[in-house]
């Protein structure tokens, strides 16, 4: 993991969704290997939010921006002559996708148009990584993980959209980038990430976080449906290690799943109980049915046989790990540490340094 780190020292890597929750934990960790970083985004999505606890914006280069807004954005990556470009900008609320679908759209699928417009005009870009999610593919609710060849068509519109902007990176791939002097092009799909510092709505470790916190039992919709829970440090360093592998050999290039093992695919109430154990202080959970809820798959599993051969790349922090690791963030949090602080901690403990 060293050797990984020690690729970034120095490069110049553009990543869109800095401001998010995945954006700020992979900003910091490119800071901390000493990358050049510059991020392109919308104002933080939540109040609080990781990124402003953790000052990161004073330590790269903030861009606040749209990326419907190809112009712009154009001009951003131009700005700089960047090496490495990282797309995580999306809209992944699950009820805002459903009433902002004409929205999700939009941002999904055109802006990943607009970022390799943005791309084919920078010459400098070496490698591009599309960030998608493991909802690309058509659910059928098999017991075995889907494959990177397996048929995509997400049933809702944001992962409908996460199946477009599939295709039109495969597209663009084929059209604009095929030329030896072109940058490698890859698709990167994972799963439900987990962490401290998110505070998103309609995500079980906030939703657990916000109810123990006002002294209330966790409400739980589904607790049945099984979901591969990773730590979001696992996801980012498969990121990460697609990047630097399609830069240093671009035959490498292609679609990749980055999802935990099987011991840390558990159901919704699996997890809540883990995090009510560690979190101790009577934390407790309860089952309430939804009247006319958002459709959610109850099953879905991802084969990273891939990523594991061709990359080399493994989960380290299986389901409880990662959960301690939350908790710890957390209570670290409440009891005076900086954010800034205990996310560096956890980043040099993950990676080794």
């Amino acid at each position: 993991m060293n050797e990984l780190l020690s690729f970034y020292k120095g490069k110049k890597v553009f990543l869109t969704g800095h401001t998010g929750f995945k954006g700020t934990w992979l900003s910091r960790i490119l800071i901390l290997a000493g990358a050049e970083v510059t991020g392109y985004s919308l104002e933080p999505p939540t109040k609080p939010s990781l990124f402003k606890q953790t000052g990161t914006a004073g330590q790269m280069n903030s861009i606040i921006g749209d990326i419907r807004d190809g112009e712009k954005l154009k001009a951003a990556m131009l700005a700089a002559k960047h090496d490495i470009v990282l797309h995580l900008a999306a809209q992944p609320i699950v009820r805002t996708r459903y009433k902002d679908p004409v929205g999700t759209y939009a941002t999904n699928v055109m802006g990943t148009v607009n970022m390799l417009e943005a791309v084919h005009t920078c010459a400098s870009v070496l490698s591009f990584v599309n960030v998608t999610t493991d909802k690309v593919y058509l659910n059928r609710e098999w017991t075995w993980g889907y494959r990177e060849n397996e048929e995509l068509c997400g049933f809702d519109p944001y992962s409908n959209s996460k199946s477009c902007s599939e295709l039109v990176t495969y597209s663009y791939r084929n059209s604009f980038f095929a030329g030896a002097d072109a940058p490698a092009i890859s698709t990167a799909r994972s799963g439900n990430v987990i962490g401290g510092g998110d505070y998103a709505i309609d995500r079980i470790i906030p939703d657990c976080i916000r109810a123990v916190e006002s002294g209330s039992a966790i409400v739980l919709r589904n607790p049945n449906s099984t979901r591969p829970y990773q730590h979001v440090l696992e996801c980012l360093r498969g990121y990460l290690m697609l990047a630097k592998a399609q830069y240093e050999d671009k035959t490498l290039a292609g679609a990749y799943n980055f999802g935990p093992d099987d011991e840390s695919c558990v159901t919704t109430g699996g997890l809540a109980d883990l995090f009510c154990e560690n979190w101790g202080s009577g934390a407790n959970w309860k089952n309430v049915s939804e009247a006319n809820a958002p459709h959610e798959a109850n099953f879905l599993k991802l084969d990273c046989s891939k990523s594991k051969s061709v990359l080399g790349w493994h989960p380290k922090w299986g389901i409880r790990d990662a959960m301690q690791k939350i908790v710890e963030w957390e209570k670290a949090v409440q009891g005076g540490t900086s954010a800034a602080e205990i996310t560096d901690k956890q980043i040099k403990e993950y990676f080794g340094v």
